[in-house]
């Protein structure tokens, strides 16, 4: 596998210099200042390509080409926004990128209510916490009809969270909620969340589910005549928020969307904390069975808690079975290795670091600081090369007998 990082531009605080001192050898960005729809010239993606391979990497993956609200409502400009996707496909194409990671979540991206949980190791991490979601929703937004999206119990409970919040902490959640993460597609106030949401107020999930397969229709083949390979990325957190469907979420998600355009160019990014999320993921079960359509990888983790809240957790332990995703990925290497010779390599990358030691003084972004990657990283880069070195050695040491999985 490949190991990549995620890199916001030029005006990452995080150089590539820097980057490259962490063992990653490839470079997840995209063009964040073209990031509201406009198509990429070919020349501004030729561009960042080469300032990434002046510092000896790879441009391994764009995350993301953003998919404008209108294309997922079908309303408004959305044609014209289509046709920009495709022009930006075209030019990445000509750049010779192969992999491009997006999504397809409605109104808001990924969202978390802490982006500073104290750890019992002293560091940082991000958290979302049920309750304080629906005390958000409830009596801060205010949203009309909030109330038909919880349980009697939970509105009685997310009524005590929020009665006992100091004026602060409602701020806090709040900006923590809507202000926009690294990488969101959009930040809002109270005002243009509300607005927002309002535009997706009839939507069922079976409309934004033949909304993402009618857009499928149009970028897939585009993807194909350039040599692209779309991977979509799950919900973040896998579930409806705000009373909006989400479809990307669990394994018969991803089969739908997979089976909707069977064709390589159709792709999944495998996120081990997005979808480990879910207590009802069998993550192993579909890295095995997605391995063919696996692109890309986000290897992170999150501890489950009992209400559904969760965290991010350090990159090897948590509520999933990382190591064994990790092998199944490794084997599904083998395999393309074996048919071609070519493509074989996964890209991976460490994410939502903790915010560890000196970065804890510094004005990091929330998930992106580049100790807690670091550490992920080596960690992530210590596993592959482990599995790999037992796989080779299985049958000349005693210790490997152990392994109970071949790769091959």
């Amino acid at each position: 596998m490949r190991g990549t990082w995620r890199w916001f531009g030029p005006r990452d605080t995080i150089s590539l210099e820097q980057i490259k001192q962490t063992g990653a050898t490839g470079i997840v960005t995209a063009l964040h200042h073209l990031y509201h729809g406009e198509p990429w010239p070919v020349e501004e993606v030729l561009k960042c390509k080469a300032e990434i391979e002046a510092h000896d990497l790879v441009w391994s993956v764009v995350e993301s080409i953003p998919v404008h609200n209108s294309i997922k409502l079908r309303s408004g400009p959305y044609k014209q926004y289509i046709e920009w996707w495709k022009e930006s496909l075209r030019a990445i194409g000509k750049a010779g990128i192969e992999i491009v990671c997006y999504n397809f979540m409605p109104a808001v991206d990924w969202t978390r209510t802490d982006l500073m949980r104290r750890l019992p190791t002293g560091g940082y991490a991000l958290r979302f916490d049920v309750l304080d979601f629906a005390a958000y929703d409830l009596f801060i937004l205010k949203r009309d009809g909030a109330e038909a999206d919880y349980s009697d119990d939970r509105i009685v409970s997310a009524r005590k969270r929020f009665d006992h919040m100091m004026p602060d902490r409602r701020n806090r959640l709040e900006q923590s909620i809507i202000a926009g993460l690294p990488a969101a597609e959009a930040a809002y106030d109270r005002k243009t969340l509300a607005h927002a949401l309002s535009e997706y107020k009839t939507m069922t999930a079976a409309d934004l589910r033949a909304h993402l397969i009618t857009f499928l229709a149009e970028v897939v083949p585009v993807a194909e005549e350039n040599g692209i390979r779309l991977a979509i990325h799950p919900d973040d957190p896998p579930w409806p928020l705000f009373g909006l469907p989400r479809i990307v979420s669990t394994a018969d998600d991803a089969e739908a969307i997979l089976n909707a355009y069977n064709t390589t160019a159709n792709g999944l990014t495998f996120c081990v904390g997005s979808y480990g999320a879910r207590a009802d993921n069998d993550l192993l079960s579909m890295a095995e069975k997605f391995a063919s359509r696996i692109y890309f990888a986000h290897l992170r983790q999150v501890k489950r808690e009992d209400d559904g809240s969760f965290y991010e957790a350090e990159h090897l332990e948590g509520s999933s079975d990382i190591i064994g995703v990790i092998r199944a990925l490794l084997r599904e290497e083998q395999r393309r290795y074996r048919k071609d010779g070519n493509s074989h390599e996964i890209p991976m990358r460490p994410d939502h670091g903790h915010l560890l030691l000196p970065d804890s003084n510094q004005n990091e972004s929330p998930g992106y600081s580049l100790i807690g990657r670091f550490k992920g990283l080596a960690e992530l880069r210590g596993v592959i090369r482990g599995l790999e070195y037992t796989e080779q050695h299985a049958q000349e040491t005693p210790l490997a007998k152990g392994f109970s999985g071949q790769l091959n």
